[in-house]
C-alpha cells in the first residue's frame, strides 16, 4: 500500500459519515469498459470481496480503492487505418478529404478498433483519517489525484480539500539540509537527489547511490541549482523521496517495521493498521520539519504576529470554491514564507521558492504512476 503519496487537508466543515460515503461510492462502482468505451473509472471493494463495502474502516482509518481501465490503442494503428480510408476516398472520388472530414473519419476508425483493443487496469489506494482531517492518495500523478478528489467531492456533500501548505517550501528546506549537511530531527538523508538550474540552461544534476554530504553538492546549490528530489528516511522505519511539490515517492516500510509481526498479523486489516500507523506519524513529523503548516484550517492562514493579513478566510473563499480549486486545479493553498530557519533556507525562499505547492506539480513521468 502507498508507494507514492499526495496528501491534502480536509475542510473542518465536512462531517465524516462512513455510511453515507460508503453508499455514495457504491453508486460510482467500477465497471469494465464497454466495446467502444475508451476508459472507465470507479470504486471497488478494497478487500477485493464481491459485494463488499466500498469504504473499510480499520482502527478508525478509512481505506478505499479506485480502479481504472483503459483501452490501449496505439496511435500508429489508428493512423494506419485512417490512411487506408483516406486513400480509398481519393482513389474512388478523386478528392482529398478536408480537415473536418478527416477528424470524422478518425473517430470512425477509433470506434472500429476499440472493440479489438487490449485493456489495461490500475488501482489507486485512498486513505482518509477523519480525526486528523487528512486525505492521502497513492499516486505520483497530480492529474490522477485531481480525478480522485473530484469524485470524492461529487460523492460527499461538503467535502473540500487543499494541498497541505508548509511554512518553508520543500525546495528551500531540502537546499538548506543539503547545504548544511544536516537533516532535520528524526530524519536522515539517503543517497539520491536531483538538482535543477532555474536559468535558461535548465541544467540537471542527479545523484544515485552516492553520498550527498559532499562539497560538490554545496557548490551546485551556491551556483543556483535547487533540489527537486531528495531521498530520506524517517526514524529508520520509512524511506521515501521528497519532491519540491511536497509529494512522497518510492515510499517503503523498512524491515524494522515488520519485526515482531507473525503470520497471524498478515492480511488486509494488518496491512492497513501497519501502514497507516507509520504514515500517521511520518506526515506530521515531515510537516514539522518544514516549519509547520501554513494554515490552521482550510481556507485560512494561522494567526501570526509577523503578518497583519494572516487572519480569516483567504479571498473570502467558501468550501465549495476550495473544493473546485482542489478538484480542478490541484491547488488550494495560499503560500507564506518563513522568516526563521538557517540563512541559506531563508535566501532560497526569498529567491523565488514558494511555500508549499503554489500550483499542481508537472507530471514528468506519468507512466510510472501506479494508477
Amino acid at each position: 500500500m502507498f508507494k507514492n503519496m499526495i496528501f491534502y487537508r480536509i475542510s473542518e466543515a465536512w462531517q465524516p459519515d462512513w455510511t453515507q460515503l460508503d453508499e455514495a461510492l457504491a453508486k460510482q462502482q467500477f465497471e469494465e469498459c464497454g466495446a467502444t468505451q475508451e476508459k472507465s473509472v470507479g470504486w471497488v471493494p478494497p478487500r477485493g470481496e464481491d459485494n463488499g463495502a466500498m469504504v473499510e474502516s480499520v482502527g478508525g482509518q478509512w481505506i478505499m480503492r479506485l480502479m481504472s481501465e483503459s483501452k490501449m490503442l496505439p496511435a500508429s494503428v489508428l493512423n494506419r487505418k485512417l490512411g487506408d480510408k483516406l486513400a480509398q476516398i481519393e482513389a474512388k472520388e478523386g478528392r482529398k478529404p478536408g480537415k473536418k472530414e478527416k477528424q470524422e473519419l478518425k473517430d470512425e476508425c477509433k470506434l472500429d478498433l476499440l472493440p479489438m483493443a487490449f485493456t489495461k487496469q490500475g488501482g489507486l489506494w485512498v486513505w482518509i483519517d477523519p480525526q486528523a482531517r487528512l486525505l492521502v492518495l497513492d499516486t505520483g500523478s497530480q492529474g490522477r489525484a485531481d480525478e480522485v478528489v473530484t469524485m470524492l467531492v461529487e460523492a460527499s456533500p461538503g467535502f473540500a480539500v487543499a494541498l497541505i501548505d508548509t511554512q518553508t517550501s520543500p525546495q528551500a528546506a531540502m537546499a538548506g539540509w543539503l547545504h548544511s549537511h544536516d537533516a532535520p530531527a528524526g530524519f536522515t538523508i539517503d543517497r539520491e537527489c536531483e538538482l535543477k538550474s532555474a536559468d535558461e540552461s535548465k541544467a540537471v544534476v542527479r545523484y544515485a547511490r552516492h553520498p550527498l554530504d559532499i562539497d560538490e553538492i554545496r557548490e551546485h546549490i551556491d551556483q543556483g541549482k535547487m533540489p527537486t528530489k531528495l531521498a530520506m528516511t524517517w526514524d529508520d522505519r520509512v524511506s521515501f523521496v521528497l519532491t519540491e511539490g511536497l509529494q512522497l515517492k518510492k515510499v517503503a516500510l523498512l524491515d524494522v517495521v515488520m519485526e515482531g509481526q507473525g503470520q497471524d498479523d498478515a492480511g488486509f486489516d494488518a496491512d492497513v493498521a501497519i501502514a497507516t500507523g507509520e504514515f500517521s506519524q511520518l506526515i506530521p513529523d515531515l510537516i514539522q520539519a518544514l516549519g509547520g503548516e501554513g494554515r490552521t484550517e482550510l481556507g485560512q492562514l494561522p494567526d501570526r504576529g509577523d503578518r497583519g493579513d494572516a487572519k480569516g478566510p483567504v479571498g473570502g473563499e467558501n468550501s465549495a470554491t476550495a473544493a473546485e480549486k482542489a478538484a480542478g486545479q490541484g491547488a488550494g493553498a495560499t503560500q507564506t514564507n518563513n522568516a526563521s530557519g538557517n540563512d541559506f533556507a531563508r535566501r532560497a525562499a526569498s529567491g523565488g521558492a514558494h511555500t508549499g505547492p503554489r500550483q499542481a506539480p508537472v507530471d514528468e513521468d506519468p507512466a510510472t504512476a501506479p494508477f
